[in-house]
């Protein structure tokens, strides 16, 4: 049987650690709180575990944590995620280039999509997104998808006129 836990960290008796228990909202915070309290009332660690519904080696892992931070140190900690596919300057790279639009000669598009958009920040930032997570970077961008109606690059805007004039339905 491993050694018994020592709580070195006194400024909360038992019921102290039981009221806060009552005022917490976390279950799982509750039942590390609860947990030590148990320990602290003489409990053994098996059977402290045991009644707190967890690993007698968690149950330690808990006490180390609370002769640490205290009571705050009882709260689970979270990750910082996932990095951002695009960084801040690639972004700024991304908005600028939605906004300027595509060269028809070297992109061979009228408009952008996100296909497109894909292919462009893949050959520029050497990253590989899919369509939806472009999307979601136009979303950040707080880019709508909806876009003009295309227009031919070589439409003619005085031959459109002289056919409204000249046109008998017009």
């Amino acid at each position: 049987m491993g050694r018994p836990i020592e709580i070195t960290r006194l400024e909360h008796s038992a019921p102290a650690l039981r009221e806060l228990a009552a005022k917490t909202k976390d279950g799982a915070v509750v039942r590390r709180l609860l947990a030590v309290a148990l320990i602290l009332e003489g409990y053994s660690r098996q059977e402290a575990a045991r009644l707190s519904g967890m690993d007698r080696q968690i149950l330690r892992d808990w006490v180390h944590r609370y002769n640490a931070d205290g009571v705050a140190g009882l709260s689970s900690r979270w990750g910082p995620g996932r990095p951002p596919a695009l960084n801040e300057a690639q972004m700024e790279e991304l908005r600028s280039l939605v906004l300027d639009g595509p060269d028809l000669e070297r992109n061979k598009v009228v408009r952008w999509r996100c296909a497109d958009l894909r292919a462009e920040i893949a050959a520029r930032c050497s990253v590989t997104l899919t369509e939806g997570t472009v999307g979601k970077l136009l979303r950040q961008l707080r880019m709508t998808r909806l876009q003009p109606r295309p227009y031919h690059p070589k439409k003619d805007a005085a031959a459109q006129e002289t056919f409204k004039k000249t046109s008998p339905a017009w």
